[in-house]
């Protein structure tokens, strides 16, 4: 995703701070409040911060708010930046997307209302449209170019949408659900399905196309599985059972991996995922031509993560739950990333955070909700067989009892009867 050119949609700080990196540009949010920064430009110390409290309202045709009766918490729920890097978008808990441009130097250039609430946001190559998947399920486009137009509704499916993601081309719109659905539609005709990529047994929670091979596709589930596709056909190449390499770090016989977060490199082919509630971060290597991927290496950290992201030079970045230090920077070093301490982007965007940790105080200690998202299952034979049982127990006993009674009744008719006599 960002960093290497990703495909994939945009952070979700809605349930978390999140972290985005295009070129020199850092760009951190939590609850309502935007931390963005050039941290690589020498001599340049602005730190620009946006706080969507102070946004303003959205009004409709009439000129009245939009939603008077259903009013958000203005926190972030996603954001991205161009692939360019010359956009970033955003949109918050009351269903606003607020769009900035970054060069020369950060300014909001406008502020529009969206239909629902927001799960992921992308933005096409083309620097012409941002693409945004709400919680209804449907996907709607703004225009960069014309920045006050309204949306126009994409497509939409009849689940929950977790990520949308681009072709490197902008030819294909792929979106993923929670009911274990990746559908392919045609960028120009969004009705039209080129094809469905089946196969998770749980919600799909990420899904990245592979910007250096532009016909794969790299998804995540619940189900606890990376699988790569070739996604035009929608035939799955190859799968990663994460509890084969995730399992050293939990004690849990039933745990599950749902990846929250999942990061691309170009340089290297490599791929970083991050998993809900596991502090550490799992680095694959992408073999294209036998179409797997390839683990390398587990990066145990002490805290929580709230995100990861990569540079185009393979740096990769780790935002933690740690004031004294919240970020950490790994570099590759004969084909294993290993901690940095004296880089000065870091010492200056850790400088920045710590400086302003309140906007992260309130998600200490506080957990994603991928739970939420899994389907109340159970075993069907054994649910049977309980309640088989259960019915026969309750027939032994109602005929132990009418036998009894009727015996009671047997014995008071011959009594009567001798009374009579």
């Amino acid at each position: 995703m960002e960093g290497g050119g990703g495909g994939g949609g945009g952070r979700s700080p809605g349930h978390c701070p999140a972290l985005a990196l295009r070129g020199d540009l850092m760009a951190v949010g939590g609850g309502s409040r935007l931390l963005a920064a050039r941290y690589r430009e020498a001599g340049c110390d602005s730190l620009f911060t946006y706080d969507c409290i102070n946004a303003e309202k959205t009004l409709g045709n009439n000129g009245q708010d939009e939603n008077p009766t259903d009013k958000g918490s203005d926190d972030i729920l996603a954001f991205a930046f161009s692939p360019s890097g010359d956009y970033f978008a955003l949109t918050d808990d009351s269903k606003r997307l607020i769009l900035f441009h970054t060069k020369p130097s950060w300014e909001c250039v406008s502020v529009r209302s969206v239909k629902r609430r927001c799960t992921s946001l992308i933005i096409t190559a083309a620097d012409d449209k941002i693409l945004i998947a709400d919680k209804s399920g449907d996907v709607y486009s703004y225009s960069i170019t014309e920045p006050q137009a309204e949306g126009k509704l994409e497509l939409g499916h009849l689940s929950l949408l977790l990520d949308v993601a681009l072709s490197p081309d902008d030819q294909y719109i792929l979106t993923a659900d929670r009911d274990e659905k990746i559908r392919v539609s045609l960028a120009k005709a969004p009705y039209y399905i080129v094809s469905y990529c089946l196969g998770h047994k749980e919600f799909v929670s990420k899904i990245l196309v592979i910007p250096n091979y532009p016909d794969l596709l790299l998804s995540a589930s619940g189900d606890s599985t990376l699988r790569l596709w070739e996604y035009k056909s929608g035939e799955e190449v190859y799968c990663c059972h994460l509890s084969t390499i995730c399992g050293p770090e939990t004690t849990k016989a039933d745990q599950k991996y749902p990846v929250s977060r999942i990061t691309y490199c170009c340089e290297g082919s490599y791929v970083a995922i991050l998993c809900d509630r596991i502090p550490a971060v799992y680095v694959f290597q992408l073999d294209a031509i036998a179409q797997q991927l390839v683990y390398r290496q587990q990066i145990s950290l002490k805290h929580k993560v709230w995100d990861i992201a990569f540079e185009e030079t393979g740096d990769l970045w780790i935002l933690e739950e740690d004031r004294e230090v919240p970020l950490q920077l790994y570099r590759p070093c004969d084909g294993q990333w290993k901690p940095v301490t004296d880089d000065k982007g870091l010492q200056k965007m850790s400088k920045y955070l710590q400086d302003n940790w309140t906007v992260f105080e309130g998600f200490v200690g506080t957990e994603r909700r991928y739970s939420s998202l899994y389907k109340a299952s159970f075993d069907n034979m054994a649910d049977y067989l309980q309640r088989q049982e259960e019915r026969l127990k309750q027939q032994k006993k109602k005929r132990q009892e009418d036998l009894q009674r009727g015996s009671n009744g047997e014995i008071k008719k011959m009594k009567t009867e001798e009374s009579s006599l």
